[in-house]
């Protein structure tokens, strides 16, 4: 520990050496048609620093202290746009580029924000991050899924991974794209069907920015009910390369960015974990280990023409640790045989790669983009895993989802009026190759089926918004219509036609009233729409599955101080939902299951569910201003789903009621900062396990655990979570390279959580099942309570070069 005490007093001591001082250069231009803005005002707020772009739209601010700015970008008749946390050091010039769009009244007389993310064709419902903000933030470890729960209306599961539940809706009710790419996975991991993961894939690093787009859902998106996640890249260097490594406590990165000949930049980034180890020391019964990596190119063809690539993939595996702790308790000695003897053996890779092509005209833009993505899932589990004797099979699970996407869109901009409309179409596969007697085993089913399916999917849209009164009223609206071969009604596009519409109004400048209404359509999960019997039936289709609808409302009122960088605002939304898929063997929605590791819908389902999910969200946003930053969100929120085996609404898996999320920071002098983030959640919902089935034998010797009791759905709750993260950085500017170490620590406070009780069997000394002597058909088991949660240090180091 001495020595690293000494590392750090000396790169205190050399990081007083100055040598030159920082570089921002870019460009300013018309996000319409990619001309660059002359003679256009680019200031760092706050200093003295400040320059007028070129004739060609290009500045350069040089000789500036190390440290974090706000650049803002101004020109007369455009809005003008403030990038937030930009860190400038003396080892790399920073490229910043603003794309600035024009006013549409010809005198100010009110005034737009443009300090947070408003835009004429989502002027509700949307959140920003920036890759600063995300690399700080307390507990987050770099990963983004963590980070956007700080937002408002975005909540969690207290069992450690990162589901991310928005406005009631269910994990795989979010879509994300990648530079306009869509990333069907962006987790380690993750639940087939569903979504979430323990661990996010993306690289911040990489990350310039995130949108969260939670209402008012533009029509060129598609196949979402809750969120879109809109995630923009960074372009690599254009003079030199550029290096950066982190080691954090589960894995080690490297990134790495630069020139590729004169018109071609790039970005690569590989991470590989060494999470197992750690796992192995705290002896725990399961070792995950996992590896990605991030491409990206981006050729400026000419002027007028962009060519970005796009390849994001990882893999996965989860094995078992046998290994016996030393001074185990008895309960912890049960608990860990339960886990070992109940885990599957579990592998996951994916990929997806893309390439977008944008052409520029003097009134706006084509993009067209073409990508594939593929998901491969294998589980298989034994009896107490003991792959000694093949009859003990319980399940054999492998699946392959790839698809193959076209999409080409014509932006229109004129004064006062934007027009957008394109044409969609996916070819998918659903490949699955499954024995499984485990998922039925209180049914007394088998499933052993190996087949293919292919699906074709289609869609249009078309949108427009215009401004009235001198830009004080903005009026969106657009359809979109969707259709795929997987189901009778599904085929035809006009069963799904997709209206919406927003209005916003500014009452005074900066106070904006803002409402919109809209229906919005989702395929049901992979897993029902190819799910066989054993005679090969594609059985949901010939029970008619149907797109999943969700209506809209949402209003709200929000308030902005440009001058501060401060943000405040109010919003109620209310979604109604129909045709949810719900379980032909339990009876229940699948918006009741939960997410787990493993797979769900793979089941015969009907479209016979309905939900409803309401609330408020409240937001303060104080961007970095004076050293200083946070953002206190407050949601109050019910999430409802009716089951064809229960009578009216009960309270779905994400039902959280409220939710809080706490997060400040403060920078201090020589490069120290502080953050801490807590947050609070309801207590969720559970369905109580079926102690008299789980008990029989025949049933427990397939299943290896409690079946829940699904004519109780949901109702008992658990008690309410709450965690304090905190994270301490210090940063080193030096002439050529940057140091940063960090101490993060979750769970400050070691909470234990609350999760549903486990249905353990009695053991004898040797480890065995014992029978129940009063009745020989079923084990003696018990239930017993399952708290989880410890604290998590983490000491990482950053190194850029």
């Amino acid at each position: 520990m001495k020595y690293i005490f000494t590392v750090f007093i000396l790169l205190s001591a050399l990081s007083t050496s100055y040598g030159q001082e920082g570089e921002v250069r870019g460009r300013v231009f018309n996000k319409i048609n990619n001309e660059g803005i002359p003679f256009a005002n680019v200031i760092l707020l706050g200093t003295d620093y400040g320059t007028v772009t070129d004739i060609d739209g290009n500045y350069e601010l040089t000789n500036i202290p190390p440290g974090f700015y706000n650049i803002r970008a101004s020109f007369v008749g455009f809005r003008s746009k403030t990038e937030f946390d930009i860190q400038i050091t003396r080892a790399r010039a920073v490229r910043l580029d603003f794309d600035l769009t024009e006013e549409a009244a010809d005198l100010s007389e009110v005034t737009v924000a443009a300090e947070f993310t408003r835009s004429d064709e989502t002027p509700i419902s949307v959140r920003r991050l920036n890759t600063n903000e995300i690399e700080r933030y307390p507990g987050g470890n770099r990963d983004i899924s963590r980070v956007i729960q700080s937002l408002p209306g975005v909540a969690s599961t207290a069992n450690f991974r990162n589901d991310i539940i928005i406005r009631g809706g269910a994990p795989n009710e979010n879509k994300f794209f990648v530079d306009e790419i869509e990333v069907p996975v962006i987790n380690h991991f993750s639940t087939q069907g569903s979504s979430g993961g323990p661990v996010g894939i993306l690289n911040v690093n990489l990350i310039k920015n995130v949108d969260v787009i939670t209402g008012g859902f533009p029509a060129d998106r598609m196949n979402s009910l809750s969120s879109f996640f809109e995630f923009t890249l960074k372009e690599g260097r254009k003079d030199k390369m550029f290096t950066q490594m982190t080691v954090g406590a589960s894995e080690f990165t490297v990134s790495n960015e630069g020139p590729l000949g004169e018109k071609t930049t790039y970005l690569v980034s590989a991470r590989r974990s060494y999470l197992q180890f750690l796992f192995r020391a705290l002896g725990l019964p399961f070792l995950p280990t996992f590896n990605d990596f991030t491409v990206k190119t981006t050729t400026k063809i000419n002027p007028k023409t962009e060519l970005t690539f796009l390849g994001v993939g990882a893999t996965g595996n989860f094995a078992l640790n046998f290994d016996e702790p030393n001074n185990e308790s008895e309960f912890d000695r049960e608990n860990r045989l339960f886990l070992i003897e109940n885990l599957p053996i579990t592998s996951q890779w994916n990929y997806t790669t893309g390439l977008r092509l944008k052409r520029f005209r003097d009134n706006g833009f084509w993009t067209f983009v073409l990508s594939r993505n593929m998901l491969n899932n294998r589980s298989f589990k034994y009896f107490q895993n003991d792959e000694s004797d093949p009859a003990n099979l319980n399940f054999d699970y492998t699946s392959q989802e790839s698809e193959n996407k076209f999409r080409a869109e014509n932006s229109i901009f004129k004064k006062g009026f934007n027009l957008k409309y394109g044409v969609n179409y996916e070819f998918s596969r659903f490949f699955v190759n499954s024995f499984d007697r485990f998922s039925f085993a209180d049914q007394g089913l088998v499933l052993d089926v190996n087949d293919q399916t292919f699906f074709n999917s289609y869609g249009a849209f078309i949108s427009g918004n215009k401004n009235f009164y001198n830009e004080r009223l903005l009026i969106t609206g657009g359809v979109r219509i969707d259709g795929s071969d997987f189901g009778e009604t599904a085929r035809n596009p006009l069963n799904q036609i997709s209206p919406r519409l927003s209005v916003s109004y500014q009452l005074k400048p900066q106070l904006f009233w803002t409402t919109n209404a809209g229906i919005y359509y989702q395929r049901p999960p992979y897993t029902a729409l190819g799910f066989r019997d054993n005679e090969g039936q594609l059985v949901n289709q010939l029970n008619n599955i149907k797109f999943i609808q969700s209506t809209h409302f949402v209003t709200g009122i929000e308030r902005v101080i440009p001058e501060k960088s401060r943000r405040f605002s109010v919003e109620g939304f209310y979604k109604l939902y129909r045709d949810y898929p719900s379980s032909v063997i339990n009876g229940i929605a699948l918006a009741n299951l939960g997410a787990d590791f493993g797979v769900i819908g793979n089941e015969p389902v009907l479209s016979n569910a309905e939900g409803r999910a309401y609330g408020l969200e409240f937001l303060a946003q104080q961007r970095l201003y004076n050293n200083f930053y946070g953002i206190a969100a407050v949601t109050l929120v019910r999430s409802e789903f009716t089951n064809p085996n229960t009578e009216g609404f009960v309270p779905s898996a994400w039902d959280n009621r409220i939710i809080v999320s706490l997060t400040a920071g403060k920078r201090f002098g020589k490069n120290w900062e502080f953050g801490a983030r807590w947050r609070y959640l309801g207590g969720a919902p559970f369905t109580p396990i079926d102690v008299e089935t789980s008990s029989l034998i025949d049933v427990w010797n397939l299943r290896g655990q409690g079946i829940p009791d699904f004519n109780q759905i949901n109702a008992l709750r658990l008690r309410e979570f709450h965690q304090l993260d905190v994270r301490l950085d210090k940063r080193y500017f030096f002439k050529k390279w940057n140091f940063n170490w960090y101490i993060d620590i979750e769970n400050l406070y070691n909470f234990k959580a609350d999760q549903p009780p486990l249905l353990l069997p009695a053991r004898n000394d040797q480890g065995g099942l014992i029978v129940n002597p009063e009745d020989p058909t079923r084990y003696l088991t018990r239930l017993v309570n399952n708290p989880a949660g410890t604290i998590i240090p983490t000491v990482g180091i950053i190194v850029e070069f």
